[in-house]
């Protein structure tokens, strides 16, 4: 997978925070084995550590957009509307899709994904998917349907809500006990649909988020939600956990005015 440049796909996978100490440190030592297969990527000045944390989910993002197969004029679903659902949205509108319409059971969240561009949003809490989504396509069904949340019911659904020749991407991974679900595999068969998953991001897919946040195609500000000192680290997790959170970054210095 080294060899093929997808080390996200390396039987011996190490990251720092998951295999290496280093998550939240203000400095770590880069392995050298790291730098060979291109994983240290310089940052333009005009970048800032805020945006350039976003970076890596980004990178994941954009894995699961090339997966997606978005085309122009696509109609695209994505369940989950939390910071990875905005960034998705943000990626398929830059596809070209026609329409994006982005189903969660926050309400606020789904405030701001309409602020941000969703063409519809969904209330899956309150209203029925997969009828909502039937009425705004005249019946034929989403071309893409991306799940950016943990919910295996919301993967079974995905597989109704296609097109034929519609393309699912299971992004969010489920619990390791719970991770089988009950998909209608004639709606594979017969409507000819293509169902994928992704998992990380390899280098050249950091260079790509890299290249669209530096260039200002993907305003990833727009996912952070609020910005605090590692010196008050739980304080960041409680953040984090709340409803009207999306991404919370941690940075090291000293108070800003």
């Amino acid at each position: 997978m080294c060899a093929r440049g997808l080390p996200n796909m390396c039987p011996d996978y190490t990251a720092f925070g998951i295999t290496l100490d280093g998550a939240h440190a203000e400095y770590v030592r880069i392995p050298s084995a790291a730098i060979v297969q291109g994983s240290v990527i310089p940052l333009p000045d005009s970048l800032s550590f805020e945006e350039a944390a976003l970076l890596e989910p980004l990178s994941c993002v954009v894995n699961g957009n090339r997966a997606s197969r978005i085309e122009l004029g696509d109609t695209v679903v994505i369940f989950g509307a939390g910071p990875i659902g905005l960034l998705h949205l943000f990626l398929a509108q830059l596809s070209g899709a026609a329409s994006v319409i982005v189903a969660d059971v926050q309400l606020a969240r789904l405030e701001t994904a309409a602020r941000l561009g969703a063409t519809r949003t969904v209330h899956s809490g309150e209203e029925n998917v997969l009828e909502r989504v039937r009425k705004e396509t005249r019946s034929r069904g989403a071309d893409v349907v991306i799940t950016a949340c943990s919910v295996a019911a919301v993967q079974e659904q995905a597989i109704e809500l296609l097109a034929p020749l519609g393309r699912a991407c299971f992004f969010g991974g489920l619990p390791k006990d719970g991770s089988r679900v009950a998909i209608d595999t004639n709606l594979i068969h017969y409507k000819q649909l293509l169902v994928t998953g992704v998992t990380g991001g390899a280098p050249h897919d950091f260079r790509t988020a890299l290249d669209l946040v530096a260039s200002g195609r993907v305003d990833v500000r727009q996912v952070i939600s609020h910005t605090v000192l590692a010196a008050r680290m739980a304080e960041a997790f409680q953040m984090a956990m709340r409803e009207d959170a999306l991404k919370v970054v941690i940075r090291h210095g000293e108070d800003r005015p």
